[in-house]
């Protein structure tokens, strides 16, 4: 199985433009997910795919394998989809790396490539139990929820139904592609219910695409903020 790791790095944001250059004790944020992203054997080959020049010649100070894509996209899967139509080397597996998890464990990229053991798998993803009632009302934290095989049947920014709660994981937003599918979900009109979530995932679950959630213990800080910043130093130190 030949894995293709891309990590999707977008100059504007927001909340925080520029994200992806922010320093990090002395290095860039993406430079710290790349380093990391590295470390995970199971990954062939780790391309960072960018819309914007900065960040392109940043990578490449150090030496990191870049890509320049569209400024078009609306969504990491899509420059991922990019990406993989420019390579001339066939990958039969895509995980779509977060660019904003500077500390990202490499074990969570090997867990979500685990899951196409599983054939019936089209996309992977991952997720842990919810600890609080703090995550259950924040609705800029996705859950997920699943049935006794690990296959994705809801995600929702809010639980609706309090009886279904114990069904529900908060979503960890990594995802992995058979390549042959990735081609075919870039090209798919959105659906009412990802509108309405703003999840893009729902698209596929819509299209009847069958996604897999790996569950984990692994904890990783999100940087959304310039504040986030000092959260991920604290880790660190």
């Amino acid at each position: 199985m030949k894995v293709l790791g891309i990590i999707p790095a977008r100059y504007e944001s927001s909340r925080f433009p520029g994200k992806p250059l922010a320093k990090i004790l002395g290095k860039s944020m993406i430079q710290r997910v790349y380093e990391q992203s590295k470390k995970c054997v199971e990954l062939n080959e780790l391309i960072i795919a960018t819309d914007d020049k900065r960040i392109y010649k940043h990578a490449l100070t150090f030496n990191a394998n870049v890509m320049m894509t569209s400024k078009s996209h609306t969504t990491g899967t899509n420059r991922c989809g990019e990406v993989l139509q420019n390579l001339k080397t066939p990958y039969d597996i895509v995980v779509n790396i977060q660019g904003d998890e500077p500390l990202i464990n490499p074990f969570k990229i090997k867990k979500v490539i685990s899951l196409f053991n599983n054939s019936k798998t089209d996309i992977a993803t991952l997720a842990k139990k919810i600890t609080s009632n703090k995550i259950i009302e924040d609705k800029n934290t996705p859950k997920v929820m699943i049935d006794d095989c690990n296959k994705a049947l809801q995600f929702c920014r809010k639980i609706e139904d309090p009886i279904s709660l114990k069904k529900y994981y908060q979503h960890i937003g990594i995802y992995a592609y058979k390549s042959a599918i990735l081609e075919k979900i870039i090209n798919l009109p959105q659906t009412i219910n990802e509108k309405k979530e703003s999840l893009e995932q729902l698209r596929w679950l819509d299209h009847r695409y069958k996604i897999y959630v790996g569950l984990t213990n692994l904890n990783s800080i999100s940087v959304d903020t310039p504040d986030d910043i000092i959260k991920v130093e604290n880790e660190i130190i």
